[in-house]
């Protein structure tokens, strides 16, 4: 789980898309008619607060001293329609998303931590000619309509999966409730990008103690982890506290059906959506920040991979049409950091994470890099 940013609702299966080193200039568009974005430590600089509906693209440029994200909010400033995320002090990034006329929110979040620096932002009514062709538009409503059928089935089996683990940690049954741990949790990784979106949702149901804010209540898949991996100094939860934090995650995992049910996905979407599933690996399952307890941290990236895997594969037809080499070179990658991971498959699960070497952990994140710059590339090419 990252840090949430404020609740979002739809998909927002998140964005992130094309990476580069430009030099920006806030008060205009770059050549390539991206809107170019400076963020700093307490100022987010938008070039306009307006653009046509249509593909967008987002330059955002880090001129501050910490790790910054962007984000595109819906009217409703819950809802993430796009977002690209851990952008280095002096680096450029780009987010490109597909945004219908309307109302929305621009945000920098600088530290990444906090609701960010929100501006108005609308989208004007799309230019003539902006519409895809026939045969691409029905190539992306059966990607879509693909993806939307594997969200239903994972969230409908995380439901199922929840129930099966809160059963066994109320009861206070550990070892149960330590099997089904890892793989429950892989379906909420495999469409993280998608639980994510409900900001409402995801900090009380994934958020790690490290990065719960001041104030905020330690509760839901690592508040159980805690508990049933418990440190030395720790207290263990009475079965009245265990039961009601088992009966929360139930009541929150219902709802998280029941809202995903009501999202529409673009292609777009999409392929933001696997980008950042590959971020999520980085920045947290490869550097075992996510399990701290329980150490199940390769579970989380398997999921994260195969969740990534099938948004790739459902806007194949697309790609294949647009880019056959950038095809061909995700397919090879998707393929070899698979075979770096199955070399720490141990029965019908992984060792542990702080059972790898410092060299097998680098080797993982070399594996996850060579992935993740190509997939960078995915959003531009299928939304053409």
């Amino acid at each position: 789980m990252r840090k949430a940013l404020a609740p979002a609702a739809l998909l927002a299966v998140t964005a992130l898309a094309v990476t580069g080193c430009t030099d920006n200039n806030p008060s205009e568009g770059s050549a390539n008619g991206a809107i170019n974005v400076v963020s700093t430590a307490d100022s987010c600089q938008v070039a306009t607060q307006s653009a046509p509906g249509g593909t967008l693209t987002f330059n955002v440029k880090n001129d501050g001293s910490e790790v910054t994200e962007f984000y595109l909010l819906a009217e409703d400033g819950l809802r993430i329609v796009g977002e690209v995320e851990n952008i280095g002090p002096g680096l450029t990034r780009d987010l490109v998303v597909s945004a219908p006329e309307g109302k929305y929110f621009t945000a920098c979040k600088p530290g990444m931590v906090g609701d960010g620096i929100r501006a108005d932002f609308t989208v004007t009514a799309a230019p003539e000619g902006q519409q895809v062709n026939a045969d691409r538009a029905k190539l992306q409503q059966e990607a879509t309509d693909l993806y939307a059928a594997y969200v239903k089935d994972q969230t409908e089996q995380l439901v199922r999966g929840t129930e099966e683990f809160a059963k066994a940690f109320s009861a206070g049954d550990e070892q149960q409730a330590r099997a089904l741990y890892p793989a429950v949790r892989m379906h909420w990784e495999r469409i993280e990008p998608v639980a994510e979106s409900f900001g409402d949702l995801d900090p009380i149901l994934d958020a790690r103690e490290a990065d719960l804010e001041e104030g905020q209540e330690f509760t839901g898949w690592h508040r159980a982890e805690k508990d049933l991996w418990a440190p030395a100094d720790y207290t263990k939860m009475t079965q009245a506290e265990r039961t009601a934090v088992a009966e929360q995650m139930v009541k929150n995992t219902h709802e998280l059906y029941t809202r995903t049910q009501e999202l529409e996905y673009t292609a777009d979407k999409l392929a933001n959506g696997a980008k950042e599933l590959l971020d999520e690996v980085a920045t947290g399952k490869v550097t075992g920040e996510e399990e701290t307890f329980s150490h199940t941290d390769l579970w989380d990236f398997q999921a994260n991979l195969e969740g990534a895997r099938i948004a790739f594969e459902d806007l194949r037809p697309l790609l294949a049409e647009s880019n056959a080499e950038l095809e061909r070179t995700l397919e090879k990658n998707f393929a070899s950091l698979q075979q770096q991971l199955d070399a720490y498959r141990k029965g019908d699960g992984f060792v542990f994470y702080d059972e790898l070497t410092k060299q097998q952990v680098q080797e993982l994140a070399a594996g996850v890099d060579a992935l993740s710059e190509p997939l960078s590339k995915l959003t531009a090419a299928v939304v053409k």
